[in-house]
């Protein structure tokens, strides 16, 4: 279901981690993925930060096919869905 979503909400996506870390300090976002096969260094503090501003925050299994439902041609470690 998570990649659908992701997919559903293509044109309101903020893809990689400084991007969607610098939108969750502007209040801009309103959900997460997290990409399970991702650095858990680079993911725990997005993952820190969702927790901390209450934003939904989801979990899936591959960078690359996470970033494959945003429309691009690498993987993607966190993707944001705008408010």
């Amino acid at each position: 279901m998570s990649y659908e979503k992701v997919t559903r909400f293509r044109s309101d996506l903020i893809i990689g981690t400084k991007q969607t870390l610098k939108a969750m300090k502007r209040d801009a976002v309103s959900e997460v993925f997290i990409a399970d096969d991702a650095d858990r260094n680079i993911t725990l503090k997005v993952e820190g930060m969702a927790h901390e501003m209450s934003v939904p925050c989801h979990r899936v299994d591959s960078m690359q096919k996470l970033g494959a439902a945003c429309g691009i041609d690498v993987g993607a470690s966190t993707v944001a869905v705008k408010q």
